[in-house]
């Protein structure tokens, strides 16, 4: 029983996942530090405050709808979006696309060096064949 679960988590893809998890987290609080540190005072700089969620404030029947609260959660979403688009999807596109380019290159020209010993031995069978 133990066996099997070790080959369980053994396996790739379930490593993989765990990694990822982990640098997921880990590159979530960079993101997130970047947006609440750097982007959002730069925002409030231009808008005169880091948060709309007093923005669109409206009051029916005593109730309080906050749309500056959705605002203010939707530009945090788009800032981190923009921040792993570029910081880690485009990257990887770019370095995916020049990979599949050097392997076609390489597909195209497929040169095998063949070994110096090999091409030795291969000359001595054919001179002890002569000789025979």
């Amino acid at each position: 029983m133990l066996k099997g679960f070790r080959d369980f988590i053994m396996k790739g893809n379930v490593v993989d996942l765990a990694v990822a998890v982990v640098i997921g987290a880990a590159f979530g609080a960079v993101v997130t530090a970047l947006v609440d540190n750097v982007l959002m005072p730069l925002i409030a700089a231009l808008v005169g405050s880091p948060s709309f969620d007093d923005f669109l404030l409206l009051t029916i029947n005593g109730v309080e709808i906050k749309f500056g609260v959705f605002l203010t959660a939707l530009v945090n979403f788009l800032l981190i979006a923009a921040a792993v688009y570029f910081a880690l999807v485009l990257p990887m596109t770019k370095l995916n696309e020049r990979i599949a380019a050097r392997r076609a290159a390489g597909a195209e020209e497929p040169e095998e060096e063949v070994d110096p010993q090999l091409e030795l031995l291969a000359q001595i069978r054919d001179e002890l064949k002569t000789l025979r």
